[in-house]
């Protein structure tokens, strides 16, 4: 960890009353000299090496955040290099140059690539584009090997927390290794210089796990152009075997288990027990799709959708149903706001600084089938309720810029900088 703190910045950097976490300023001669020096930094003399467990091979919310992040700092004048495994074909394009590292197909999930470090090659390539700033988003063994490389460069590290990896063991029957994961985690992140994570409640979860003392809020933003209530489709919804008056509650996501597929199916049967009239539409696709199809006898499942496609489909429910407790934010929670949906979720990370209970859905205690079951079920009668709650998510979901949310982090990564070279030019007028 360095050896000096200042407040994050939210949008100006100085400005402690706007900041995500605010820490105590230090009286040292080298936290003097780190805050009195005037920002000089530009963002278009940003150069970053951002490494990614999983950069475009397979989509998901981490890495859609990580391309449009990449996007924003290209259009800014930061020169950026990307560090990733690959597969061919790719789930989409790639933004910006990316370079890829080692890695192998992980056993009984060969759709994920398991990071096996840096390359001579790799470690060339980073020597010759030679960043300023080092940006690591999973903290795998590639993520441990660019922060080794970074400290002995003498450069900065900031990590993004996009899952709460320490939680995935409980849906295989392993929660008893999660302290031991946990452990490791923390270790890795204290030798960050800083961290960001997508929303407050995940803030305030990793300060409790004492990962760091500096961590600033990146949250996510929303494309309106995709998600919008205008683009629910009554003759889609009609071809996917849904009435007119049919309430449609929406599972999105990857078909895998620790989403919480599991609580999902089991707080349906509960809310079928209470006798509230519904149908189940599944959008995605995963290795436990068949277990979930077998669990949800009579659900429709529409497959994987992308784009205008899974903005149509999502506006095209009635209700948005999220169990999951292993984001760091949701950004379907988000997605499933924007396009008018009343959300019903688990009060954990993520949701919970989304989500106001009462007002734009519901929020439930983590696993809760039978309160699940009952906070869905007045969605399924009452119109009213749907349409008011759907409508005040929609409008906070508004609040959201990606621009304005991304400049947080390129602030993060400028203010970093200033940081070590402050420290190094305190620390040669003391030598």
């Amino acid at each position: 960890m360095s050896q000096a703190r200042i407040a994050i910045p939210i949008s100006n950097p100085w400005d402690k009353s706007r900041s995500a976490h605010i820490l105590p300023l230090f009286s040292s001669p080298i936290a003097k000299t780190a805050i009195m020096a005037c920002s000089i930094m530009d963002v278009s003399q940003l150069r970053i090496a951002l490494f990614s467990g999983n950069y475009n091979y397979l989509r998901d919310g981490a890495n859609q955040a990580l391309n449009r992040l990449a996007e924003y700092l290209l259009r800014q004048g930061a020169q950026l290099r990307v560090y990733s495994p690959t597969v061919e074909p790719a789930a989409f394009e790639p933004t910006g140059d990316l370079v890829s590292v080692p890695s192998a197909a992980i056993p009984g999930r060969s759709e994920y690539q398991f990071p096996l470090g840096l390359s001579r090659a790799n470690r060339a390539d980073l020597a010759a584009f030679k960043p300023n700033i080092i940006h690591t988003s999973s903290p795998d063994v590639t993520g441990h090997a660019a922060l080794r490389w970074a400290q002995d460069a003498d450069i900065p590290v900031l990590a993004s927390v996009h899952t709460r990896f320490e939680t995935y063991p409980r849906y295989y029957k392993m929660g008893f290794i999660e302290p031991g994961i946990e452990w490791l985690l923390r270790r890795f992140y204290n030798r960050c210089d800083g961290l960001v994570a997508p929303s407050q409640s995940m803030i305030d979860e990793l300060i409790e796990q004492d990962m760091h003392d500096d961590i600033g809020l990146w949250s996510r933003g929303v494309d309106r152009t995709v998600f919008d209530p205008s683009k629910r489709d009554m003759e889609w919804r009609r071809a996917q075997g849904l009435e007119d008056g049919d309430v449609a509650i929406i599972f999105l996501g990857r078909l895998v288990m620790e989403k919480g597929l599991d609580v999902f199916a089991d707080s349906i049967i509960q809310l079928r027990k209470l006798q509230a009239p519904h149908k189940v539409l599944v959008i995605g696709d995963g290795p436990a799709r068949g277990w979930f199809e077998n669990a949800l006898p009579g659900g429709i499942f529409c497959g994987f959708q992308t784009g205008a496609d899974l903005g149509r489909a999502l506006a095209s429910g009635d209700v948005f149903f999220n169990p999951s407790i292993t984001e760091t934010f949701g950004n379907v929670t988000l997605e499933a706001m924007a396009s008018g949906l009343p959300v019903v979720a688990a009060g954990a990370t993520g949701a919970s600084s989304l989500v106001t209970d009462g007002v734009t859905g519901r929020l439930v205690a983590p696993g809760d089938t039978g309160k699940f079951a009952e906070a869905l079920a007045p969605y399924c009668s009452d119109h009213e309720l749907r349409a008011k709650h759907g409508a005040e998510g929609e409008l906070k979901s508004r609040d959201y810029s990606w621009d304005a949310i991304n400049k947080v982090v390129a602030d993060t990564y400028v203010r970093l900088i200033e940081d070590r070279e402050a420290l190094k030019a305190a620390e040669c007028k003391s030598a």
